[in-house]
């Protein structure tokens, strides 16, 4: 039966001692990692959030009723172990922390006992994942799991520690809100004392410290938990959290100098990485034009090469075509692969379909200089080699083009360099690459809804040089907006927020906004404006993808406590739910089943 805590108290961890601590008596607790009986003496690993230690059982230190219940213990046993600290009989263990030294058990207590666990709990473990997350409370017993949730929770506090020292306060805003539904989905939450009206859950504190600097707190911060109803990837969550900020009396470089010194401070103080600044910048025009991208991966090479000019002119119809549409014919190198199979050729090309291209055209130079190609048939020998030098093509290496619109090449080409990259070893995954991308342009035009939309949200300050073309040329407009990128990843976004009335007024003109829907989506945002608002910008990172870089993790499910799955639903708790009808009454809904037969 399992025993009381009476008497006991812990005094260290099992990863907090050392050979330094031998000869000194220890009270530890945790859970059993594996139990040995070696005949006469029996060796446990106890395991407890900093680590593992090996405690020694034999009856003549412990007496027979100790040892006893030590051959009885199986693994996740939870127990209490007083002894005494030593140098190990056996051979060092350089793999653990402690391997230098056991615990000689004098008495040991089975606070609690557990069944055997639906998979082992250790580092790397090869479980599926949807039954790790049905259990996630063993799951999270995992060393390695635990040392990135241990990690988090250092990035917070040196986050707190470099905003508070900059003069930042940390000020929460609203989890109940006004749905504000331009970009994601919200989350709705039903009102049971206003019927019919629902709260919208925060996809970001945007409007609310934008109020706060209105308010005159100058510098705030928040570790803010935001919701998002879209379709989820690796790097995304319904509910995420966001390192959200608000400065005042600034512009983009303020913001920038501040944060590539709060990077600095946290990778250094959390992880002992040191970033150096500045941080490298490079415009959103640039970006794409380099790499497809606007959150490139710079650890690498194989940019993309505009060949418009070369083939302009050219017999193959699918580049001439695409150029007289006004699109563009673009390629990257990549080097060395002439010999990749045909096969391996078709799948690419099917990758890149599933980002838009009709098609993929690649010219493949031989080591005799000569050319296999998808479209060699119709361009002539000098086109071929005009064209495989402006890609700076040698023998051995194999060229892939698209030609389409330039958004569809950039996708297309942006995807392909990155698989090409991982296929080919070129990515250093050790090394931490942070760009600055600005200039972002401050509209889009969405073929779907028939009208301009913001790229970032529509308080998004424009370049003001770009104020002349706001009527005539809306899509020629930049924004005064940063991404700060890591290693191919957008860790965060932000921008110099318009704080003159006329301006906001145009913007929302020309997405489409009459003044009474601006008024009724932000008119309190818009009242406040009235009453003197100082310039202001901010910046959010994705907390949860900052610590899954750091940490190397393929998700960040991977660093998070309890996530959630591609459905959005929790497979340790059941969520979402059905609910009791008496529940529905009280908030005035019908479900689905019933409001179709009442139809």
């Amino acid at each position: 039966m399992a025993e009381a805590m009476k008497g006991l108290h812990r005094s260290h961890r099992c990863a907090e001692l050392g050979i330094q601590d031998t000869g000194k008596e220890v009270t530890l607790m945790g859970w059993v990692q594996k139990q040995r009986n070696a005949g006469g003496i029996i060796f446990v690993d106890l395991r407890d959030r900093s680590g593992l230690i090996q405690v020694v059982f034999e009856e003549s230190d412990c007496g027979g009723e100790h040892f006893a219940r030590a051959e009885k213990l199986r693994s996740e046993f939870v127990i209490a172990v007083v002894g005494t600290v030593e140098k190990r009989a056996g051979a060092v263990n350089a793999s653990l922390s402690t391997g230098e030294i056991e615990v000689r058990a004098g008495q040991m207590r089975i606070l609690s006992e557990a069944q055997t666990p639906p998979f082992p709990i250790e580092t790397g473990s090869k479980t599926r994942e949807d039954l790790r997350l049905q259990y996630r409370y063993l799951d999270l017993r995992r060393p390695d799991l635990q040392r990135n949730i241990i990690l988090r929770s250092s990035i917070a506090a040196s986050i707190r520690t470099f905003m508070t020292q900059e003069g930042f306060l940390e000020i929460e805003t609203p989890i109940l809100g006004k749905s504000t539904p331009e970009g994601a989905r919200d989350y709705l939450v039903p009102s049971r004392v206003h019927p019919g009206c629902f709260y919208g859950l925060p996809q970001s504190p945007q409007l609310f410290k934008q109020l706060l600097m209105c308010s005159g707190f100058d510098r705030y911060y928040q570790i803010a938990k935001c919701f998002r109803d879209e379709d989820l990837r690796a790097d995304r969550q319904p509910e995420f959290t966001q390192l959200d900020m608000e400065l005042s009396f600034v512009d983009v470089e303020d913001v920038i100098e501040i944060n590539e010194r709060l990077l600095q401070y946290v990778c250094r103080e959390a992880v002992g990485l040191e970033v150096q600044l500045p941080i490298p910048r490079m415009t959103w025009r640039e970006a794409m034009e380099r790499f497809g991208s606007d959150k490139p991966d710079t650890r690498f090479g194989m940019e993309l090469v505009n060949v418009s000019d070369l083939v302009k002119n050219c017999g193959f119809g699918v580049f001439t075509s695409a150029l007289e549409a006004g699109g563009s014919v673009r390629g990257i190198n990549a080097k060395g692969q002439s010999g990749m199979a045909r096969k391996k050729i078709d799948a690419l090309v099917d990758f890149a379909k599933g980002y838009g291209a009709k098609g993929l055209a690649y010219l493949s130079i031989q080591q005799d200089g000569s050319y296999k190609s998808s479209f060699a048939k119709f361009m002539t020998q000098e086109e071929l080699d005009t064209l495989a030098g402006g890609m700076d093509g040698e023998p051995g290496d194999l060229l892939f083009f698209a030609a389409d619109k330039n958004n569809i090449v950039y996708s297309v080409l942006g995807a392909l360099r990155l698989e090409l990259g991982e296929q080919m070893g070129l990515i250093d995954h050790d090394r931490f690459d942070f760009l600055w991308v600005t200039e972002f342009p401050l509209f889009e035009w969405s073929e779907e809804e028939n009208r301009f939309v913001a790229v970032h949200h529509p308080f998004t300050m424009m370049m003001e040089e770009d104020l002349q073309y706001l009527d005539s040329d809306p899509g020629r407009v930049r924004a005064k907006a940063y991404d700060i990128v890591l290693n191919g990843v957008e860790l965060g976004g932000g921008s110099v927020r318009i704080h003159q009335n006329e301006i906001q007024e145009k913007m929302f003109e020309i997405l489409g906004f009459t003044k009474e829907d601006a008024h009724n989506r932000f008119g309190f945002l818009l009242d406040a404006f009235r009453y003197g608002v100082p310039p202001h910008a901010g910046l959010a990172y994705g907390l949860d993808r900052l610590v899954m870089l750091l940490v190397k993790a393929d998700s960040i499910r991977e660093v998070m406590a309890f996530p959630k799955v591609k459905d959005a639903s929790c497979l340790l708790t059941g969520a979402p739910d059905t609910v009791d009808q008496i529940q529905l009454t009280e908030l005035h809904l019908l479900a689905d089943e019933q409001a179709s037969q009442e139809v």
